[in-house]
Formats: structure tokens, sequence, C-alpha cells
């Protein structure tokens, strides 16, 4: 019975785990139709020192995209998609 309750309970946390990891970078307050083009945000990223550009997508209020680092490694960079500003990076080792 503890074994079922257990796994009851498990399942309903993964929901708030998910919710709790999409809530942690916050970019914007702006509506999407302010947001720049998904090419402007992949030429601002390189400007900004990463290459090679694999994926941008929308997460949140955020443009989330997949690139590499100078040194190559890859990266994950969650970006502004008004200002450009890079709030946060993900950098593999």
């Amino acid at each position: 019975m503890r074994t079922i309750l257990f796994c009851a309970l498990a399942v309903a946390a993964l929901p708030a785990f998910a919710l709790a990891d999409d809530d942690s970078v916050s970019c914007t307050t702006k509506p999407q139709s302010a947001w720049m083009k998904l090419e402007v945000a992949a030429s601002k990223v390189e400007e900004a020192g990463y290459s090679d550009v694999r994926n941008i997508k929308a997460t949140g209020s955020c443009y989330e995209i997949y690139a590499f680092t100078a040194k190559h490694e890859r990266a994950e960079v969650y970006m502004n998609p008004v200002t450009a500003e890079i709030v946060k990076a993900e950098v593999e080792d």
C-alpha cells in the first residue's frame, strides 16, 4: 500500500517540477508581437560570441537558442526576444 501511495505522489509531483523549471527564467513581459524575428535573434547571439546556431525556439517568455561557444562547447542560451539581452547561458562541459 505504501508503494502505491508513493508512486501516486511521485506522479502527481512531476508537473510541479516541470513548471518550476520553465518558470526559472523570465525574459520579457512584452507580447510576442513585439519580439524580434528568429533570424535577427540568431545574428544577435552570434554577435555575442556564439556560433553555429542549431535551433531557436520560443520557451515561455524567452528565446531558447542552441549554439556553440568560441571553444566549440555546446551552449543553451536564453535570450530576451525584445532586447537581445542574454539572460542565462548554460555551457556543456
